[in-house]
């Protein structure tokens, strides 16, 4: 069979070879939910008649949007989620303080593995597909079909393929390489088809950048991104105390579209209000110095130990510029404290950051950094919408950790090779 990874994974799924087109019923392997998104899925439970859900080991619930509770109506949110936790004995609960941001929980836990079926009522669940898992965002409607039935419907997507070549620049992350492909395929340039990130080129990205790719896909459109399952995802899974196998797609796979990526030619990417395939080289934006108000370092794009270090090692070139405030949040506990550890939230305190507990928090425009009429923002996010992070007349800046710790110390938008 000649077979992209998607279609690897849905046809041992079936136990036959799948179409593009074709609408498959699959049961799924994990399914995540949210503070935001788990309260809707669990009234539509109950008002189909749920009583008990189909298989509580397959559910994650994750309180990390407006925690800790901003308001009274997202404490009830919260409430309702744990309590039904409870109720139906799902043991992947993750309180905060226990837990952190959804999509760096998972992976981080062990819970998605290669191959794995994933569904997630949050857009961003494509990050899992770094994993080499079929990871696809749902709504709440389909989360409470799968607490009633264990199974999701699925219209198996085509696959756009992306060959990287090479090795990235010095500073140049996976932020900065999905911002230019987005850039490239524009915002519905992959609508419902898979982009399936290959090539000689991955070897050279971290998983940190391979989660920060997978994390964006839905930008461009995308149902998911994925990677193969190579020596450093085979690696990662290790370090979590479980085995993976190899998987990568068949060398004569059928593809809509190839698009050829040669890293080395890839800057540093900023991209303009307000849509994330509005990216320009740093370059560009630099001649303009840009000034800002806000700066964030974190999110399910880039809150991991890596990003933190990068940020980190900018940071402590200098002190937060007199006009800017920057919000730094780990994407979980255990980021947090390994960061702790490293002395990279001192390096963040001394250089007047201020270091957020782990939530999505001002990346939707929820709390802990909302943003006022007129203010321009810099954040290693993945949308920079109108209004995203607050008032419809401020703007954010999508840019890196190297890029967002860089401006934060100069008041403008600007390259840490120019510190």
């Amino acid at each position: 069979m000649s077979l992209t990874l998607a279609e690897k994974i849905l046809a041992k799924k079936t136990g036959r070879k799948v179409e593009p087109g074709e609408f498959l019923l699959l049961e799924v392997d994990v399914a995540l939910g949210n503070d935001i998104t788990a309260p809707l899925a669990i009234k539509e439970f109950y008002q189909a008649g749920g009583d008990k859900i189909y298989d509580p080991e397959k559910i994650v619930l994750v309180s990390d949007h407006f925690t800790p509770n901003k308001d009274i109506k997202s404490a009830e949110q919260a409430k309702q989620m744990r309590e039904f936790a409870k109720t139906q004995k799902i043991k992947k609960y993750f309180e905060i303080g226990r837990g952190g941001i959804e999509h760096v929980l998972l992976p981080e836990e062990g819970i998605v593995k290669p191959g794995h079926l994933v569904v997630g009522a949050d857009s961003h669940t494509c990050t899992y597909g770094a994993l080499g898992s079929l990871a696809i965002g749902v709504g709440s409607t389909d989360l409470a079909g799968v607490f009633l039935a264990g199974k999701v419907w699925l219209k198996v997507p085509p696959t756009i393929k992306i060959e990287l070549i090479g090795k990235p620049k010095k500073y140049v992350s996976g932020k900065d390489i999905i911002l230019k492909i987005i850039s490239l395929l524009g915002t519905e340039g992959a609508n419902y088809k898979v982009l399936e990130f290959s090539g000689e080129g991955v070897k050279n990205l971290s998983m940190a950048s391979r989660f920060t790719m997978a994390n964006m896909a839905i930008e461009a459109g995308a149902k998911t991104g994925i990677f193969p399952v190579d020596e450093k995802v085979i690696d990662y899974a290790q370090e979590r105390g479980y085995k993976a196998e190899p998987l990568l797609p068949d060398n004569s796979a059928k593809y809509e579209k190839i698009y050829k990526f040669h890293l080395n030619e890839i800057n540093l990417q900023v991209a303009r209000p307000c849509l994330p395939s509005n990216s320009k080289d740093i370059q560009e934006i630099e001649k303009e110095k840009i000034k800002i108000d806000q700066v964030v370092i974190g999110s399910c794009t880039n809150g991991r130990l890596e990003d933190l270090r990068i940020a980190a090692s900018i940071m402590k070139k200098s002190k937060v510029h007199e006009n800017v405030r920057c919000i730094v949040i780990p994407g979980s506990q255990k980021v947090y404290y390994a960061a702790l550890q490293e002395g990279l939230i001192e390096t963040f305190i001394q250089s007047n950051c201020v270091v957020s507990p782990p939530t999505c928090g001002p990346c939707l425009g929820g709390h802990m950094g909302v943003l006022a009429k007129g203010e321009r923002a810099v954040a290693t996010t993945n949308r920079n919408f109108r209004g995203r992070m607050g008032h419809p007349e401020s703007e954010i800046y999508l840019a890196s950790p190297a890029v967002a710790s860089a401006s934060a110390l100069k008041g403008f938008i600007c390259s840490p090779e120019s510190l």
